[in-house]
């Protein structure tokens, strides 16, 4: 039997009809430099590709190290976009701030899911967030009641006396970061956690051993691998599905994010803007669907478009 599986088939979800076709617009050109996110690192890297096909003279240098990475980008220059897999933290924004006198523009770009993945033949029926919480944390602040290293504590018999073995993110990580806030109460991970320096590298570990388990976004799933579904308590788990982030039912979904320079009153220079109502089309939002995150509700993307121009 297989457990925890999901079709991340296009097909899977439709796309908002109300979210405009990309139009080709004339004079752009140059050269744009994204820094930050690793979650978003191949979403970034399709959506340049798509940008490019339509303006040949655009140059698009993308790095993706981990969302620490994109506020100090934006703020020294060297980036005009800065994907982040969550929110900047209140210093952050006030290192821009004294930097710029305003504050940076957040656009949403994809929902994802931060998933907890496990070996593709485990049999878990599902985890409570204070399960996950005893299980990669030492400090237990979502309620769990007791230390959680064994399978056998996780109501799996025949796994008794086989220890849970944790791969997790580097602290660099957005998804480390929002892993830590909602996962862990921001608690203390535990010092077994493998840390790794991107997603996949977290899966792969996974897949790799059959007692393992961790944490990275949704659009990572492979064949070796497998979702837990996640529950608040009371014997109901739910799938990472897009109708389950969307409402709420799952709780561990987030917007993705290209935080940018736009001061207040003032539209976006040409190439970026361009870029960004690109990534906010239908043409875009199909490629969020190619790299297995969700897209986003017609009335996040109308919002989200009339942000770059006022």
């Amino acid at each position: 039997m297989v457990f925890g599986t999901l079709d991340r088939s296009a097909s899977a979800v439709e796309l908002d009809a109300s979210v405009p076709v990309y139009q080709r617009v004339g004079g752009v050109s140059g050269n744009l430099s994204a820094i930050g996110s690793d979650t978003l690192n191949n979403l970034m890297t399709l959506w340049a590709e798509g940008f490019g096909e339509r303006y040949p003279n655009v140059n698009i240098q993308i790095e993706g190290k981990g969302s620490a990475t994109a506020p100090p980008a934006l703020i020294s220059g060297t980036a005009q976009l800065g994907p982040m897999s969550r929110a900047m933290k209140q210093e952050e924004l006030d290192a821009f701030e004294r930097r710029f006198g305003y504050r940076p523009t957040a656009i949403r770009v994809a929902v994802d899911a931060l998933a907890i993945f496990a070996h593709r033949h485990n049999p878990l029926e599902g985890l409570t967030l204070a399960e996950v919480d005893g299980i990669f944390s030492t400090t237990r602040r979502l309620g769990a009641r007791e230390d959680i290293r064994d399978w056998g504590q996780l109501g799996l018999p025949l796994w008794a006396g086989r220890r849970i073995s944790l791969y997790g993110r580097n602290s660099a990580s957005g998804t480390y970061g929002y892993f830590k806030q909602y996962a862990l109460g921001k608690g203390d991970f535990k010092d077994n956690v493998k840390e790794q320096p991107g997603s996949s590298a977290v899966v792969q570990g996974v897949s790799s051993e059959e007692f393992a388990m961790g944490y990275a976004g949704v659009g990572y799933l492979t064949s070796g691998v497998r979702y837990v579904p996640l529950g608040q308590g009371g014997g109901q788990y739910f799938m990472p599905t897009y109708e389950n982030c969307v409402s709420g039912r799952y709780p561990m979904s987030r917007f993705l994010l290209i935080y940018v320079n736009k001061p207040p009153g003032r539209g976006l220079n040409k190439l970026a803007l361009e870029f960004l109502k690109f990534v906010l089309s239908a043409d875009g939002q199909r490629m969020v669907l190619k790299d297995g995150y969700y897209p986003l509700p017609g009335q996040v993307i109308e919002e989200m478009r009339r942000g770059l121009t006022r």
